[in-house]
């Protein structure tokens, strides 16, 4: 008998996604320790995005620098419930997700979700590129997939 599961070992190491309460006093400390410099990025305003299955559009404040091939994306949630506000009012400041590009992004996702993992956040960019953020129900871990490019 055959289990499938994911394809893993080709997943590539992408981002740390950090929720902050404040991004200036974050940014701040983190430079003044010689991490950045920091980019301050928008979410395209024309994505599509769910939130837990329904359509949503979440507002946040995103900053982002190189730790060698890794980006460190600091997040601040801005207004309206979201899975990044969640995590802020839940746990607090810290690692939220962590980020890989995968070779089969949809193979991948419904692999996941046939063994029980949950995906809360699902986007679709302009250039049609889609994230889902899935929490593997284990320890608190939310992986962030994306086809690599």
């Amino acid at each position: 008998m055959e289990i499938r599961g994911v394809q893993s070992q080709s997943w590539e190491l992408k981002q740390v996604g950090v929720v902050v309460r404040d991004m200036d006093k974050a940014v701040d400390r983190l430079q003044s320790l010689g991490f950045g410099p920091f980019e301050s990025r928008t979410l395209p305003p024309d994505r599509e995005e769910w939130y837990r299955g329904k359509p949503f559009l979440g507002k946040v404040k995103i900053s982002m620098a190189k730790l060698g091939n890794v980006q460190l994306e600091l997040i601040q949630p801005v207004e309206s419930q979201s899975l990044h506000k969640e995590f802020l009012d839940e746990k607090g400041e810290g690692i939220q997700h962590v980020m890989f590009g995968v070779n089969n992004f949809e193979s991948e996702v419904a692999t996941l979700t046939e063994k029980g993992a949950s995906v809360v956040l699902k986007a679709k960019m302009p250039n049609g590129r889609s994230i889902a953020y899935v929490d593997l129900n284990v320890g608190g871990l939310v992986v962030e997939l994306v086809q690599k490019s």
